[in-house]
């Protein structure tokens, strides 16, 4: 997995259409659309993911729902101000979208290169699972950075915890969507959605100290 600032966050996802296309906002002429892309996995589940498109990609026509297509692009992350809280929101970034679907590709694929900037959070679940939340920021144009909430699993979680703030690392894995409740200070209980890379490979590219990973470093899986 070799990457440069023009090529590090790579996203391919092929679904389905799975709400209507809606206006958000207007930049330097350029209009962009926000809808969601069911994705399916092997095991039968679905991950539904958030979709922003510009205008220039549907010239032709725009995206239906429950069409299916593949959207190529990146991963990427804003802050949104909620009251007096900030939150992080994530989304695909379609930079191309082909239609009619392609076959025989991985539905779901993810790889990205950037830097640990938080310390990683390690646990064990109930069930004995070893998990590690790895937040990597990953460069773009213009001085930007998308900040990726990444989830390792089993002997890569045991090796990511011990990875120092600013390590630079890859990682290819796949954008997952996940519900959970969440209590409110009335009582209520809302239901959510967070949305999380889920890693199945990574490898360290680069440590804190500057030294590099022997023979350009291992994969995990």
């Amino acid at each position: 997995m070799n990457y440069d600032m023009m090529n590090n966050n790579r996203l391919s996802l092929t679904g389905t259409i799975s709400s209507p296309v809606t206006f958000t906002h207007e930049v330097l002429g350029e209009s962009f659309f926000e809808t969601t892309i069911e994705v399916k996995r092997l095991s039968g589940m679905t991950d539904v993911i958030p979709l922003t498109i510009s205008d220039r990609l549907m010239c032709d026509a725009p995206l239906a729902e429950g069409e299916e297509v593949t959207v190529e692009g990146q991963f990427r992350s804003h802050n949104k101000t909620v009251g007096d809280k900030s939150k992080l929101l994530l989304t695909a970034f379609a930079r191309d979208v082909i239609r009619p679907a392609l076959v025989g590709v991985d539905p779901n694929s993810l790889e990205v290169c950037g830097y640990i900037c938080k310390p990683p959070i390690y646990r064990v679940t109930p069930f004995n699972r070893e998990i590690c939340d790895v937040l990597l920021a990953v460069n773009r144009a213009y001085n930007k950075s998308d900040y990726i909430p990444c989830i390792l699993w089993g002997r890569s979680a045991r090796y990511a915890k011990e990875l120092g703030v600013g390590t630079k690392v890859s990682m290819k894995g796949r954008v997952q969507s996940r519900k959970y409740t969440k209590t409110m200070p009335d009582g209520e209980i809302e239901e959510r959605t967070a949305y999380e890379f889920s890693v199945n490979r990574f490898r360290v590219e680069e440590r804190v100290d500057g030294s590099y990973s022997i023979n350009g470093g291992v994969n995990f899986s």
